[in-house]
């Protein structure tokens, strides 16, 4: 192992840990206790080591550039008062053996969560980069000194010679800490992973680790991922937040979602996070409560497009762009008279391919299946099956539109384990 004598090599922080450094006269200097590193970095830089002084047995950092090998020794080259200080850390910094090492991280690659054996550095041009955390049991055995001998006998009884799980630092997210999770949010890896995989993660962790991973979220992340969570996960993580920042994401939820949501938390904070909700959002929310869960108004969202059946395509098609990203549903289009009876039914797919003068009157179906807001979640799972849609309108007793129902959402209730 060199640190100078060669332009790159790879160290395990395990082969660092516990080696003795000298001075440039040989004398005992310290022996190293962690390494400290710039977490901010895309590939963080080793800047101190801590260690044990040898002549007063104070614990102090050096900086790692004032190191040199010296056969099977590291020689420290004080050259400034500065170089020895107390172990006090910077803006950015981290103890990597203290904050990584038997920890827990998300591998954003794999979307998994992993146990930290070892960490692998880079050495080049004296400056030491963090570039793989080490994830297999190869690590684990190098870290109790049994790498030799276990590989020497996997290879000898099972012909087998067991090789290193390491993940780049770039598919790493620590979860540790809320502090190590906020240095890391400027390019916080969580964001890249698919709602659902985050969600599955997420669940995994214990209950602090969960609260800190969710608020280091961006809204819409977070919104997101509530959604694809577990009922239970979903109350405790917004429990866990302030009035404020809970609206803020239940705001981002789909309608739906965010009605189950509010239903299932406790009538003070459920209370409390729809008034500091917009108030239309706040007043769709109350309607939808009203309904019982089992049944279709409990089940439907009243963010859809309508529209009067004058409507030309191209005046639909603005209002959509315009107003897409606020609904649930958007693959159908419901036409309705200025009672709200619905008239007809037409696809985004068939506005699209229509003549932008055309009204919607010319192109809608008429032959609308819907189900009444009392109707019960087996006869609509039925429904949904007979006639393949993805989305079932729901009318009360004089055939006005109240809400819609998705099939992801028929699906959570009906088949939880699935719809999850």
């Amino acid at each position: 192992m060199a640190v100078n004598q060669e332009p790159q090599v790879f160290l395990y922080l395990s082969e660092l840990l516990g080696r003795k450094v000298v001075d440039s006269e040989g004398r005992p200097f310290g022996r190293i206790l962690d390494l400290t590193g710039n977490i901010g970095e895309i590939y963080p830089p080793v800047t101190d080591i801590l260690l044990r002084s040898a002549t007063d047995g104070k614990i102090v950092l050096f900086p790692w550039r004032r190191l040199a090998e010296a056969g099977d020794r590291l020689v420290a080259h004080p050259v400034q008062p500065g170089d020895i200080r107390a172990p006090a850390l910077r803006t950015g910094e981290l103890f990597l053996k203290e904050t990584l090492l038997d920890k827990q991280v998300v591998d954003t690659d794999g979307a998994k969560i992993r146990r930290v054996n070892d960490l692998q550095f880079l050495q080049s041009q004296k400056i030491l980069y963090l570039v793989h955390v080490d994830v297999g049991f190869h690590g684990l055995l190098r870290r109790v000194g049994l790498e030799r001998p276990i590989n020497f006998l996997f290879r000898v009884l099972f012909d087998y010679t067991l090789t290193d799980q390491l993940i780049s630092w770039k598919f790493v997210q620590p979860v540790s800490s809320p502090d190590l999770l906020r240095l890391t949010v400027a390019q916080n890896r969580l964001a890249q992973l698919h709602p659902a995989d985050l969600a599955d993660i997420i669940e995994d962790l214990d209950i602090h680790q969960r609260a800190a991973v969710f608020r280091s979220l961006d809204v819409e992340t977070a919104a997101e991922t509530l959604e694809e969570t577990d009922p239970k996960i979903q109350v405790s993580l917004i429990e866990a937040l302030d009035t404020a920042n809970a609206s803020d994401i239940i705001e981002e939820m789909s309608l739906s979602e965010a009605t189950d949501l509010l239903g299932d938390l406790p009538k003070d904070k459920a209370e409390g996070i729809l008034r500091e909700m917009e108030k239309d959002v706040a007043q769709d929310v109350k309607e939808l409560l009203a309904h019982p869960e089992e049944k279709a108004g409990g089940l439907m969202t009243t963010a859809f497009f309508s529209f009067a059946p004058e409507r030309t395509v191209r005046e639909a098609m603005e209002t959509i762009r315009r107003e897409a990203e606020d609904m649930d549903l958007i693959y159908y289009l419901y036409v309705l008279d200025s009672q709200d009876h619905i008239l007809g039914v037409l696809s985004l797919r068939e506005l699209i391919v229509a003549a932008p003068e055309k009204t919607l009157s010319e192109l809608m179906d008429t032959r609308i299946v819907t189900v009444g807001i009392e109707e019960r979640k087996g006869r609509i799972a039925e429904d949904f099956a007979k006639y393949g849609m993805l989305a079932m309108p729901v009318v009360d007793e004089d055939n006005r539109l109240k809400g819609v129902i998705l099939f992801k959402n028929l699906l959570e209730v009906v088949l939880p384990k699935l719809g999850r």
